[in-house]
């Protein structure tokens, strides 16, 4: 699987982190609804640093089609409102 981190690279994790990243996504995505901005903060950063630490840095060169896009790591709340919104 090919992550993306907009601003930073692409990253090749293997299927073992799939379930620890969506996790993570579900996290986000209940602390976005509730405005839990401090909650927000701490699982974008933990989910940025779960792909640079598992993950494989592909180099800049070799673009390839991302399985998955995440924010980018200073990402307000309220832009990530208006990306869950639409």
């Amino acid at each position: 699987m090919i992550v993306r981190i907009p601003g930073e690279g692409q990253y090749r994790v293997d299927g073992a982190v799939l379930e620890e990243l969506k996790a993570l996504d579900e996290r986000i995505s209940a602390q976005v609804a509730a405005a839990d901005e401090a909650g927000f903060r701490g699982s974008l950063s933990e989910i940025l640093e779960l792909v640079r630490r598992r993950g494989s840095r592909l180099d800049d060169a070799s673009l390839q089609e991302s399985d998955l896009i995440l924010p980018h790591g200073d990402m307000t709340l309220a832009e990530a409102r208006q990306l869950f919104e639409t």
